[in-house]
């Protein structure tokens, strides 16, 4: 529900002040955003604290393996044209960090929250989203996140039943699996360029079979949805098939896609999809991703890619050979301890390249070159790969505490 009556409780004010307080004491220990600490201080103060701040807005939740961060940003654009919006737009996705960025919403309209795929059905129960984007789900974090199937499991008997409407991405099975429990579901032709982990039907076991764009269970006749949203070329494609140019300062296809998606959400609450996509090319980066920095004289492009589906969309934006390439790889909690997923890169796309590599696993990755049989070399630091890659623009692809440690190098 919307309206301006104020929804805290003493206890809640209490709970929402001391998390501030403990954020602001982070940011001046250097320690980060504070918003982590800020909102962990205040639920453990009010456990209710997430649903209170919610009451009155009107809810959007997006979850993915992939491309969250910058589709909640593009939906928040867009949805600015209907109203003040409330987001958690630097990516801290658990329910601390989603409790910080609501506790400074009081005015807003729209919450447009990025939400970890593990938190998504606790979340929608604390919030009562109007709608929930779900965009793929691939292979991530091994040690710690389920394997796929079973994380479209726990969607789907978490979003089951849910008011929201759900868009969703009738291209991944797992996913359409996952959204196929809520009664309110509209479908987006967003595309999968990775389908590794989409083989088995995730409802009997099966062998999907794939014949082009399409796919099915041949077992049980699980299937693809027909979609009423589409990505088609430099297009969106609308319920009533109108075409409308998607024009982003963000690259590759996969921005394209979660530009669909987001103008599927913004159409829910009635903003058009001309309006919405116009308002998302002011989107010239996200959280540092595709920023091209200065650093020693030469020009950087930051690219993010946390997991196999990842990298393979971003080997598909990168510039061509003999465009050097920095790689860096960590492994921290953040990322996940299990760099198993390197093997599952195909890292021959990156033939012809210059290859520097660095980071925490710098030699896990190197021994997947290798074998790759990829020329490189191993770097101690950015430092040193700048001054050894050949001249032009370096593109540099880093997973995401190696990206941080590096925005932080190159001073972003």
């Amino acid at each position: 529900m919307s309206g301006n009556s104020d929804p805290l409780t003493p206890r809640a004010k209490l709970a929402v002040t001391a998390g501030k307080a403990a954020a602001a004491v982070s940011r001046a220990a250097g320690r980060g955003s504070g918003s982590v600490i800020g909102g962990r201080v205040a639920l453990k103060l009010d456990p209710d604290l997430l649903a209170r701040l919610a009451t009155h807005l009107d809810v959007i939740l997006v979850s993915a393996t992939n491309g969250k961060t910058t589709t909640t940003r593009l939906i928040a654009e867009a949805l600015r044209a209907a109203g003040p919006v409330v987001s958690n737009a630097l990516g801290a996705n658990m329910p601390a960090g989603i409790t910080s960025a609501l506790a400074g919403g009081s005015d807003a309209k729209f919450a447009v929250i990025e939400v970890d795929e593990k938190y998504l059905a606790g979340v929608a129960r604390d919030t009562d989203p109007k709608c929930i984007a779900l965009l793929n789900l691939s292979r991530d974090q091994l040690d710690r996140a389920a394997e796929t199937r079973m994380m479209a499991e726990h969607w789907r008997e978490g979003l089951a039943g849910s008011k929201a409407v759900v868009v969703a991405n009738a291209d991944d099975p797992l996913v359409v699996w996952a959204a196929s429990s809520s009664p309110n579901v509209m479908w987006v032709a967003a595309g999968q360029m990775w389908k590794d982990d989409a083989w088995s039907c995730p409802s009997c076991g099966g062998v999907m079979q794939r014949p082009g764009d399409d796919w099915f269970c041949g077992d049980c006749g699980f299937r693809r949805p027909t979609p009423t949203w589409a990505l088609s070329g430099d297009h969106v494609l609308d319920p009533h098939g109108s075409a409308w140019p998607i024009h982003l300062q963000l690259p590759g296809r996969a921005n394209k896609a979660n530009a669909a998606s987001s103008a599927a959400v913004a159409a829910v609450f009635g903003v058009p999809p001309q309006v919405a996509l116009e308002r998302m090319y002011q989107v010239q980066a996200v959280a540092g991703r595709y920023d091209v920095v200065q650093f020693m004289q030469r020009d950087l492009r930051l690219l993010l890619a946390k997991n196999p589906a990842g990298w393979l969309e971003t080997f598909s934006l990168i510039d061509p050979p003999p465009t050097p390439v920095i790689l860096s790889v960590n492994a921290r909690g953040a990322d996940g301890t299990d760099t198993s997923w390197l093997w599952d890169v195909d890292y021959t796309r990156l033939t012809g390249h210059p290859i520097f590599v660095l980071g925490d696993r710098k030699l896990d990755l190197a021994v997947r070159l290798e074998v790759a049989n990829q020329s490189f070399q191993v770097c101690e630091n950015l430092d040193q790969a700048v001054q050894l890659a050949p001249p032009g623009r370096i593109e540099v692809i880093a997973n995401y505490t190696a990206f941080q440690d590096l925005r932080r190098r190159v001073g972003n």
